[in-house]
């Protein structure tokens, strides 16, 4: 009987067919702390998680593309009732320039569902994360049972944050490396 060759094909079929496919998302949930680990650009304490995840979430790729679609539109529609307000807070005081009860007064409750428009937005095309503001921030620590918020992270940020703003040193012209604070630091001057 005559030899039979395996074709290169075939076995290119074969070597195809053992590749890592992926069909499930698995998404860990912490619960949030106080971070200590970032500097938010705004005073207050920064935002981290717990050590261990406390539960665990598997979705097909499909529900979690679905899942995320609705975080993202929810966030969005807290982003549009936000400017909305600001909106509404800047026309009630002509841009800033007039002090108004009123205006003082508004909450996002105020802004109704019906004065944004989520739906006629493309969630992909606007999503992008916005920095908490300082109250926001201490909110959710709060609603995440964090009863006490160090407050000496507060000071320890804010040096931070103005120590990044000096960068450098102030020689003009010429290096004095006896006054020269990039010298002194071990580093070329700046």
């Amino acid at each position: 009987p005559p030899l039979s060759a395996t074709s290169i094909l075939k076995r290119q079929k074969q070597l195809r067919r053992k590749n890592v496919r992926f069909d499930q998302v698995t998404v860990y949930y912490f619960a949030r702390r106080q971070g200590f680990t970032s500097v938010p650009s705004q005073g207050g304490s920064s935002l981290g998680m717990a050590q261990r995840h406390n539960s665990v979430r598997r979705y097909t790729l499909c529900e979690f593309a679905q899942e995320q679609e609705v975080n993202h539109r929810e966030i969005l529609r807290e982003h549009l009732k936000e400017e909305k307000l600001h909106a509404k807070k800047m026309k009630l005081t002509k841009n800033g320039t007039v002090e108004s009860e009123e205006a003082e007064g508004l909450t996002l409750e105020d802004v109704s569902d019906d004065d944004i428009d989520v739906e006629n937005v493309e969630v992909d095309d606007y999503f992008f994360l916005q920095p908490l503001p300082t109250k926001r921030r201490r909110a959710l620590l709060r609603a995440s049972g964090v009863h006490r918020i160090d407050a000496e992270e507060k000071q320890e940020l804010r040096a931070i944050r103005l120590s990044r703003e000096e960068c450098g040193c102030d020689c003009r012209l010429y290096c004095d490396p006896e006054a020269c604070a990039c010298s002194q630091a071990g580093i070329k001057c700046q």
